[in-house]
């Protein structure tokens, strides 16, 4: 899937399904939509569906960017 390259809030989506393994070492597919659980992070991936985000944040101030500085 597609990577995730900022932090963003989902404002229009399509059965959008992520994988944050990356971030939280969950295997399962979160579901994201309006009204339910809308934030994005960077560093995860898109598996299914399609949305727009507005972004809040990009490199270190991302959440994967903020665990990386404290590595």
């Amino acid at each position: 899937g597609d990577l995730l390259p900022a932090d963003g809030v989902l404002i229009q989506g399509n059965d959008l399904k992520i994988d944050e393994s990356a971030l939280t070492g969950e295997s399962d597919h979160v579901r994201k939509s309006l009204d339910k659980d809308p934030l994005l992070l960077s560093g995860t991936h898109v598996m299914e569906g399609s949305g727009r985000m507005v972004v809040t944040a990009v490199g270190v101030n991302s959440q994967s960017g903020i665990i990386f500085t404290l590595l």
